[in-house]
């Protein structure tokens, strides 16, 4: 068995996979050490204690059960359809497995990617970067900068603030692109605006962001943070000929984790981008379960039902239903909004049928998932077409 990814995800299927007498277990790392985010993540909020912590007993958990971790060992491409071609501190190797479990997580979207014009001055981080600086070398003040911009939206440009300060740097202002979303504070928050350049030679100098009027203006500045906007890290499933799912940018995958290329699976953030650690480790035992069955000699299942998101529905996971019926309870579906709704209505519709229809009474935010029994997937026509899920309603306040 092999597990690409020591993180979350990762980890936790490699314990559950070896717990339970899976053969040789084996997770490669590219870092120089297991654990994933959470080992550069100095605040709580993991599990009930800080993400080093959270980090450290997985690795445990995943080595007391007999899982062998490699770190420092990066997967490279593909040599067949269950063989890897990784690069170790040894040299290049081949490793054959009797299935793959893909936990290679999610990145945040750099600079380039967000199209931001201007120079490319020192100073540009993303917050994994800026937390990896802080948490992991122990870089302060001037070794960051003086006085930084954060941009983001959600609970990770507040994380990011915090480091900063933290550090002994002065947070200039958080530029939040969305009019409205999570409490941010510690500092002046620009909602509704965007970075349009960034000003500086050698080594930032300044941001101009537009704000919700439409004027712009320079904020002084020697480092500014990108935060969020995940990506999930696909390009080794994508060089193995996994087909990805077109919503969330990740594998398609079905109820089971199962990816469309028969004994490999995948987990985790690589599924979408950004969920909680705890979330990523309870998809890892879940994945670990699936992984045991097709061992024993469970077959592969077919295509299955596609599932699409519309509306106001940014994505979804998982991305399909089995094509029959399956002895697997009811998945679990986890419904990211792509913006702030209050008590939206989500439908479920196959070609002319509604499968379900429910208002949900609650306030729905950009930054977190609503996690919805899929109960009517069993009404699902197995040779029907798409099944097409749909959230709507008005924007919260």
């Amino acid at each position: 068995m092999l597990v690409v990814g020591g993180g979350p995800a990762g980890l936790a299927a490699a314990a559950r996979l070896a717990a339970a007498g899976a053969g040789r277990v084996e997770v490669i790392e590219r870092e120089r050490a297991a654990g994933g985010v959470p080992r550069h993540c100095g605040r709580g909020g993991f599990a009930g204690s800080t993400g080093p912590v959270f980090a450290r007993r997985a690795v445990r958990a995943a080595v007391r059960a007999g899982a062998a971790l490699r770190t420092g060992v990066g997967a490279t491409g593909w040599a067949g359809p269950l063989t890897l071609e990784v690069t170790a501190p040894t040299g290049p190797e081949r490793i054959t497995a009797r299935a793959v479990v893909l936990a290679t997580g999610a990145r945040e979207r750099p600079r380039s990617a967000r199209l931001v014009p201007g120079a490319r001055p020192a100073g540009v981080l993303t917050t994994g970067e800026l937390q990896q600086s802080v948490e992991l070398f122990g870089l302060r003040g001037e070794r960051i900068g003086r006085r930084a911009v954060v941009v983001g939206s959600d609970p990770v440009a507040r994380n990011a603030a915090r480091t900063l300060r933290g550090a002994g740097v002065t947070v200039v202002a958080t530029v939040a692109d969305r009019p409205d979303g999570p409490y941010l504070g510690g500092g002046p928050v620009l909602r509704g605006a965007t970075v349009v350049e960034l000003v500086g030679r050698g080594r930032l100098s300044g941001v101009v962001v537009r704000g919700a009027d439409g004027r712009t203006d320079l904020l002084r500045c020697d480092t500014v943070v990108f935060t969020g906007d995940w990506l999930p890290d696909h390009e080794l499933a994508r060089s193995g000929g996994v087909p990805l799912d077109p919503g969330t940018r990740g594998p398609s995958v079905d109820p089971g984790l199962r990816t469309l290329v028969p004994g490999v699976f995948a987990a985790g953030n690589l599924l979408r981008g950004v969920e909680p650690a705890v979330v990523a480790a309870a998809e890892g035992r879940q994945v670990a379960d699936a992984v045991l069955g097709h061992l024993a000699g469970v077959p592969w299942p077919g295509p299955g039902l596609p599932l699409r998101a519309e509306g106001a529905l940014r994505h979804l996971s998982p991305g399909r239903l089995p094509a029959a019926p399956s002895a697997e309870p009811a998945p679990t579906l986890l419904l990211r909004p792509a913006e702030r709704l209050l008590s939206p209505v989500l439908t479920v519709r196959q070609d002319d049928r509604v499968l379900y229809e429910h208002r949900v009474p609650a306030l729905l935010e950009p930054h977190r998932s609503l996690r919805h029994p899929a109960h009517w997937s069993t009404t699902a026509d197995p040779t029907g077409g798409p099944v097409r899920i749909r959230l709507s309603g008005e924007a919260g306040a």
